[in-house]
């Protein structure tokens, strides 16, 4: 299990927060998601077997921009 801190861009409300967290935790191995809008941040707990360029896709799909990732 690892923890990745993502800076996001385009969130702007608790609705754009609810989009990414309920995304991110229907995915395979992403066990907890919780973003801040605010802060422009999402953490999130996932599997050590998760690809990151798929959180990156989903994210993206939901219309928002991932500016950076990082291991925490």
């Amino acid at each position: 299990m690892k923890k990745i801190k993502l800076t996001i861009e385009g969130m702007h409300c608790t609705s754009c927060v609810m989009l990414i967290e309920g995304d991110l935790e229907d995915c395979t191995g992403v066990k907890n998601a919780t973003c801040n809008y605010a802060k422009g941040e999402c953490l999130a707990e996932v599997d050590d077997a998760v690809d990151t360029n798929e959180i990156k896709k989903i994210i993206t799909n939901d219309g928002y921009t991932v500016q950076a990732m990082e291991e925490i």
